[in-house]
């Protein structure tokens, strides 16, 4: 099957129709698990990559799936996250990364294709705007071998994400 048949394509294909951008779904013949995956597939420097991070915030079990949209190239800083999310959202806790199970529940993506947008419902976000960077970002489509193009601008807007320059780390 050709990846960008595949469902979880559609469903980000849809959101970005939807949302009104241009940006076409692009299936790479080399993986794009990673970031480094990615720009080596795409040739594109590894910051321009956006890496789509699910953490928990909160206490234990009862913490809520939250996004970071980070720059290939940098590491999230879980405790700015954690800020960030608390002074914007008045979400409160710390920052843990999340368990495939808890990715799947809350994105409706396997790792290693976690889109930035086309989840079951809206999830809190922070966008790195060390993004700024690049004119053209590839972020994932809801498969290991699909990307789409975007820019900084386009990105806030189509997940409603907070830009914060606190959350990655070089």
């Amino acid at each position: 099957m050709n990846p960008i048949d595949s469902p979880s394509v559609q469903r980000v294909r849809q959101a970005l129709r939807t949302a009104g951008s241009a940006a076409e779904v692009l299936a790479l013949s080399e993986t794009a698990r990673t970031a480094q995956d990615a720009a080596d597939s795409i040739g594109c420097a590894l910051g321009a990559i956006v890496k789509s991070l699910v953490f928990r915030i909160g206490d234990g079990m009862d913490g809520r799936a939250v996004i970071a949209l980070v720059a290939g190239d940098r590491r999230c800083d879980t405790k700015a996250l954690a800020t960030v999310f608390a002074t914007g959202l008045g979400l409160i806790g710390k920052c843990k990364r999340a368990d495939a199970d808890l990715v799947r529940a809350a994105t409706g993506f396997a790792i290693g294709g976690v889109a930035p947008l086309a989840y079951p419902s809206v999830l809190p976000t922070a966008v790195d705007a060390s993004l700024g960077r690049f004119d053209c970002l590839y972020a994932a489509a809801g498969h290991p071998y699909c990307v789409f193009p975007t820019s900084l601008d386009e990105l806030v807007g189509l997940t409603t994400g907070i830009l914060s320059d606190q959350i990655a780390l070089g």
